[in-house]
Formats: structure tokens, C-alpha cells, sequence
């Protein structure tokens, strides 16, 4: 422990300093009271966006700075993804309060537990050894299993968040296995030590081999992607559509982070068996998540269907193995978190009474309600279909591109034809908003703070796809590409 150390992992501590002072602080508040909890909470995002932002070791001419012997990394992929992932928390936070006191379930549990789920996001974003994923990736798990939970008196929340225990228990066990094998073939934990043994010694080891199996069986499981996306469908239904917000989008960020550190950074002599592997996943990710969501009525099961074939879409930008190919994989996991943030904030919007506006038939007629709302959930819908203008479509664009450089021409073709396919269950959306009758016609109401999130949340999307190059250029940049 020393100043230098404290400084480069100083967002993380301050992080978990306030996790537990909310903690405490619950104990002393009324029930009327909370929203201290919730402002207390969001001051802890802002603070630590601005620690992140003071990158000392940028000032200093470094590329990247570690600490703790190497098992913890600051560089910029890593700033760019902990400053997305707590301003798409400020988001999360917002739509939650309001969902939160609308169903009675406002308790300071719920930004607890997010905030150990952050601190494992930056902390897996910033891991550099094995033991350090690990740490990370098991923070994110166990808040989240709390989390789907947090409706106590759901049966049907318990069964989701028993089956997410189970099988993510199963993915972290098989992750660890991975590790052992790791270890044992190459005598480190340190991702750069692992790197610099398998140069040395050749990849033919059949130990390190079937070690790497196991690791992308692990990430696998994490991203939901086919074959271990299982999990994805019921814990989306299930969970309280807060915390399915939550789960969709910051999460994501962490396990880009973590392919590309275990993948590149230490298998990176292994690329071209982990590519086969990778393409394999992605393109089962996009047939069987788009074919899928075309039967569902239910819209938190068809996004969670979409997040499937957009995890597919991911992988596709680490296929290449280059800084390019990384950017544009962390540039369409940026984009999907602020897209999924936007698609289950509406679903909040829209629901009421304590009953979760969940089903398709929920939407009709939303434009003779509220055309604003409409033309939110309008972008939304277009962005992930991939239409040109929107964000959605330059995230696709940059992939495919990605997959051809790659030399996966099968790959990039069979991805355009789907994105085709799964335009369908979006624009469906689209028609009932526009052209059926509303089933109600109660108004639409919404705090203030709500309203404008989920403006801005709507904007971004349209506003990231006409001036995309700026965001485009801090994802390249962040990999020296």
C-alpha cells in the first residue's frame, strides 16, 4: 500500500467508501426520508466520474499505469469505460427511483447492492491478473443475484434469481477451472507473465489449451451468448424491470472488458484458436437471438432475446485480434448499454398502478397519447434495428467491417441478413405505437428529473448517430488504433 497505489484505484475506493457509508446512513432514516439515499448515491457516481477523469498518469506521458504488483491496470480503454458505466448508472438510478416508489420498494438495498456491482464493473475493467478478474466478476455476480430477488414477495423473481445462482454459479466455476489450468500451464497469474510464457513456450500445451476452453466458456456465460444464454430470457422476465435495467447495460461494459483483457492482453498468442471459437459464438448469438424474439409478446423477453444477438455483435470486434477491431466491439457495447437504458426506461414510463407495462399490446397507440414518448421508443427501436442515422447502425457498420477485416466474409453476410430479420420484432413496436388503438387512455406521468433522462437518453441516440465520429474516435483511440 502506498500513495501511488491509492491514487490509480482511488475511483474504486471512493466507491466502496460510500457503498457503506449509504449502508449505514439507511439505518438512521425515516422511511419518508430516502431519497437521501438516492442523492447520496448519485453524488457517489459524479465524484467518482471526476476522480476518473484526473488521470495523473496521462499527464505524465504514460500509456497505461499498474499498481498492486501488476494486478490492476489504469489506462484509457478503462477510463472511457468506468466514466460510461457510472453516467449510464446516473441513468439507471433515475428511472429506478421513480419505478421504486411507484411499487412500494424503495429501500436503500437496492443502491447498495448496484454499488457493488460497480465496484466489480471498474474493478474488472481495470483487472490484470486472474485473481483480480475473478474478484471483480464475482462482485458483479452476487449483487446481481441479490438483485433479481429484490421483489421479495415475487415467486416469480426468487425462481429467476435461483435458476441466474445456479447456472452463473456452474459459469463461475468452469471460469475458475479455466484459471487453474491457466496457472498450471504457464506458472502466473499475471495476464502480461501468462502472455510473455506462452510466447516462450508455444501454444501447443494441451493443459493451456483446454484452460482457454474454459475461460471462453466462462466469458461466454457472462456476455449471453448462445449456447449459455439460458439465464438471459427468465432472470429479464422475472427481475423487477429496475433492476433488468440495471442487469442490461452496465454489466455489459465490465464483460467487454474482461474478453479483451484475458483474450488479448493474455491469450493474445492463442488468437487464432479463441477466434474460431468467438465466431462460432457470435454467430449462433445473432441467429438464434433474432429468431427467438420474433415469437415473443412479452417486451422485457424480446429484449432479452436482442441482448443476445447484440452480445453476438460484440464478439464480432474481437474477432480481428487488432486495436481497430477493439474499438469498434467497445464502441457497440457503449452504444447498447445507453440503447437498453433507454428501452426499459420506457417500459418504466409506461407502467403504472403496480403493474409493469411488460407486454407489446402495452405500447399500442402510445403516439395519440404522448407523441414525444413515442418518437423515444421510436429511436430506440430503429437504433437497435440498425437503421441508418441512428447510433445503432454505425455500432453494426463498424463490426461487419470488423468480421471482414478479420477475413470472416460468411460471418459478415450472415450478420447483414439477420440485422434484416431482426428489423421485424422492432418495427413491430413501431406499428403499435403509430397505427393501433390505445388500449388506455390514461396520461402518461412522470417526475421531472424522469422526463428529462429520458429526453436526453432518446437524443443521445439519434444525436451519437449524426455526429458519430467523435465517440468513434475516443473507442479507436482508447487502443492506440
Amino acid at each position: 500500500m502506498n500513495t501511488t497505489n491509492m491514487l490509480l484505484a482511488a475511483p474504486e475506493l471512493w466507491v466502496l467508501t460510500m457503498a457503506c457509508v449509504i449502508l449505514i446512513v439507511d439505518l438512521f432514516l425515516r422511511e419518508e426520508r430516502r431519497g437521501i439515499i438516492h442523492m447520496l448515491a448519485m453524488i457517489t457516481l459524479i465524484f467518482a466520474a471526476i476522480i476518473t477523469l484526473r488521470a495523473d498518469y496521462l499527464s505524465e506521458g504514460l500509456r497505461s499505469a499498474t499498481a498492486f504488483n501488476g494486478s490492476f491496470i489504469r489506462d484509457p480503454m478503462g477510463d472511457v469505460l468506468k466514466l460510461f458505466s457510472l453516467f449510464v448508472l446516473g441513468i439507471v438510478y433515475i428511472y429506478s427511483k421513480f419505478y421504486l416508489r411507484q411499487f412500494r420498494m424503495f429501500r436503500a438495498d437496492f443502491y447498495t447492492l448496484s454499488l457493488f456491482a460497480l465496484l466489480g464493473v471498474m474493478l474488472l475493467i481495470s483487472a490484470n491478473n486472474l485473481v483480480t478478474i475473478y474478484l471483480g466478476l464475482e462482485l458483479i455476480s452476487l449483487s446481481s443475484y441479490a438483485l433479481v430477488a429484490f421483489d421479495r414477495e415475487s415467486k416469480r423473481g426468487s425462481e429467476a434469481a435461483m435458476k441466474y445462482f445456479v447456472l452463473g454459479s456452474m459459469a463461475s466455476g468452469m471460469l475458475l477451472y479455466g484459471m487453474s489450468m491457466i496457472y498450471g500451464a504457464t506458472g502466473s497469474m499475471d495476464l502480461i507473465q501468462i502472455a510473455d510464457a506462452i510466447s516462450t513456450r508455444g501454444g501447443d500445451d494441451l493443459l493451456l489449451v483446454f484452460g482457454m476452453v474454459f475461460l471462453v466458456v466462462g466469458l461466454a456465460f457472462k456476455l449471453g451468448v448462445v449456447p449459455f444464454h439460458m439465464w438471459i430470457p427468465d432472470v429479464y422476465h422475472g427481475a423487477p424491470v429496475a433492476v433488468t435495467l440495471f442487469i442490461s447495460s452496465v454489466p455489459k461494459m465490465a464483460a467487454f472488458a474482461m474478453a479483451f483483457r484475458l483474450l488479448h492482453t493474455g491469450l493474445g498468442e492463442l488468437h487464432a484458436d479463441w477466434q474460431q471459437m468467438l465466431s462460432l459464438l457470435a454467430i449462433l448469438s445473432i441467429v438464434l437471438g433474432n429468431l427467438a424474439a420474433i415469437a415473443q409478446t412479452n417486451i422485457k423477453r424480446m429484449l432479452a432475446y436482442s441482448t443476445i444477438s447484440h452480445m453476438g455483435f460484440v464478439l464480432m470486434g474481437l474477432l480481428p485480434g487488432t486495436a481497430s477491431g477493439f474499438g469498434a466491439g467497445m464502441y457497440y457495447v457503449i452504444v447498447y448499454s445507453v440503447m437498453s437504458a433507454a428501452g426499459f426506461g420506457m417500459v418504466i414510463l409506461l407502467s403504472a398502478r403496480g403493474v409493469e407495462a411488460e407486454q407489446l399490446d402495452d405500447f399500442k397507440g402510445l403516439n395519440q397519447r404522448n407523441s414525444w414518448y413515442a418518437a423515444i421508443m421510436a429511436m430506440v427501436m430503429f437504433s437497435m434495428a440498425g437503421v441508418p442515422v441512428f447510433v445503432g447502425f454505425f455500432a453494426k457498420w463498424l463490426v461487419i467491417k470488423a468480421a471482414l477485416d478479420a477475413g470472416l466474409v460468411w460471418l459478415a453476410i450472415m450478420a447483414v441478413i439477420f440485422s434484416v430479420v431482426g428489423a421485424f420484432y422492432y418495427l413491430r413496436v413501431v406499428k403499435l405505437m403509430y397505427f393501433d388503438e390505445p388500449v388506455t387512455e390514461s396520461p402518461i406521468e412522470a417526475p421531472v428529473d424522469f422526463r428529462a433522462a429520458i429526453s436526453l437518453n432518446g437524443v443521445m441516440i439519434l444525436g451519437l448517430g449524426i455526429f458519430s465520429s467523435s465517440l468513434i474516435a475516443v473507442c479507436m483511440s482508447s487502443f492506440g488504433a
